[in-house]
Formats: C-alpha cells, sequence, structure tokens
C-alpha cells in the first residue's frame, strides 16, 4: 500500500510538473504522517483573520481585536498590552505574537486598547480602570462564545493588569512576558504561571523578576541575550509558549 500510495503521488507531481513547467507555481507537498509537524499550517494572525471593533467600555468606547478559529475555540485568551503612557498598543509586536501564538493553539485571542489608546477613549487610571477595561474585554467575548477556559497573558504592565484581573476571575492558566514586577507588588500567581524575561530587560530587571518570583518559588524562564521588547526572539517566544503548552485533560467516562 505505501509503495501504491507513492507512485501515486509521483504521477501527482509528475502531471503539475507537465502542466506548470516554466511557471512559479506552488507544487503540492507530500502527504505528511500525524506526528509530523508544518509551521505552514498554522492559522495566522493577519488583517484577513482579525477582527477589529468598538464595544461600549467602561470608560466610553473600547476597541477590540479578535482573532478567532473558524471551528468553536478550545478557549478564550484575553491579552494585555504595555504601558498605554509609553506607546503601548494592542499592535505592540510582543501582544501580536501572542496573539498568534494563542490563535494557532485553537483559541480565539482577544487584545483591547486600554482606556486613551487608538480608539478606546478614557485616561491612564494607573492599573485600576485598566483592570476595568480588560473585564470588559474578557465579558464581550464570553457573550460571544460562552463560558470556555480563560487563560490570561500580558506583556509588561499588561502582566501588572492581568494579575489584578486574575484575583476577580478564575483562569485556566497565565502567561507574563517581562512583567511589570514592581507594579505587581506582593501579589502572588498559580504556580503553573508561564513566566519570561530576557536576561538583559533594562527596563524591568531580571534581578527584580527574580526576587518576586522567590517567595513564590516560581521558575522564571530567561531568554539569555534578550532585552525587554524581545528583538528578533518573537518566533522563539512563541516556540517556547507553545511548547509548553498542555491539552485539556481527559473527561473521565461516567463522570
Amino acid at each position: 500500500m505505501a509503495v501504491r500510495g507513492a507512485r501515486a503521488w509521483g504521477r501527482i507531481i509528475a502531471e503539475r510538473l507537465r502542466y506548470n513547467r516554466g511557471s512559479r507555481t506552488k507544487l503540492p507537498t507530500a502527504p505528511r504522517g500525524h506526528g509530523d509537524c508544518d509551521y505552514r499550517d498554522e492559522p495566522t494572525v493577519t488583517p484577513k483573520t482579525t477582527e477589529r471593533f468598538v464595544i461600549d467600555g467602561p470608560a466610553g468606547p473600547l476597541e477590540v481585536a479578535i482573532n478567532a478559529p473558524a471551528t468553536p475555540p478550545r478557549g478564550i485568551a484575553l491579552i494585555a498590552h504595555p504601558h498605554p503612557q509609553q506607546g503601548g498598543t494592542l499592535d505592540n509586536k510582543v501582544v501580536q505574537t501572542l496573539a498568534k501564538t494563542f490563535f494557532a493553539l485553537g483559541y480565539a485571542s482577544v487584545r483591547f486598547n486600554f482606556r486613551g489608546v487608538g480608539q478606546s477613549q478614557g485616561t491612564f487610571d494607573n492599573g485600576a480602570g485598566e483592570t476595568a477595561d480588560a473585564l470588559a474585554a474578557l465579558a464581550h467575548a464570553k457573550g460571544r462564545y460562552g463560558e470556555i477556559p480563560i487563560t490570561l497573558a500580558g506583556f509588561s504592565f499588561g502582566s501588572f493588569v492581568q494579575t489584578r484581573v486574575a484575583a476577580t476571575i478564575a483562569a485556566e492558566r497565565m502567561v507574563l512576558v517581562g512583567p511589570a514586577v514592581t507594579r505587581i507588588g506582593d501579589a502572588t500567581v498559580p504556580a503553573d504561571t508561564i513566566v519570561i524575561h530576557g536576561e538583559e530587560d533594562d527596563v524591568v530587571t531580571l534581578s527584580a523578576v527574580l526576587a518576586w518570583a522567590r517567595p513564590q518559588e516560581l521558575p522564571i524562564i530567561v531568554f539569555p541575550g534578550c532585552g525587554h521588547f524581545f528583538h528578533g526572539r518573537l518566533p522563539q517566544l512563541q516556540r517556547t509558549i507553545t511548547g509548553m503548552w498542555r491539552e485539556p485533560a481527559p473527561i473521565a467516562v461516567g463522570a
């Protein structure tokens, strides 16, 4: 059967070569086994896969961007951006990478602009109002997709906001990238939280992150030679989170 299948595929290639000779048309790739992985098949965050709109927020209009799979999502990934007074937006590259990562994992990736950023109205509120913004975006997503697992992800200031959100909801898991631990203070996070930090971060020092994590015995993933904004390391960031993610636990028959 395997030989016959290979011969059949060879005939398909030959036919494509005959009709596409001299053109730039891509040839089909050979079928892969179930254990193979091809990142070209992953859904990607593009303008075509992004739904961008405004909802009613606690301080006025709140800008939201959603990337949702074609099939029912396995969960909602709420993603918060860096400090709004320092150029942070939902289009930040790290935030986009987080959205891309969870979109590829089958989640509805939900980003939003904090108050005073983009089309979101309001003024900076030092975390309290921004937490309300996050909860409003989450409420909209839950209204659309129902009561499904929620993952909280944030970058820098956004990580601080997500620790506040986590105090009010039950989250499946958290991902904190370059967390603003000086703002987080003594707040703790679940033991399975994924925390990723750059060794050479000059915005939030690695020593500060370790001092915050030490009393919790919380592991920190350190990217050697990496700064706060993960320049040149975004693909590695996606691979790291994807590699650490887990499938939902199977439901026992008769449970």
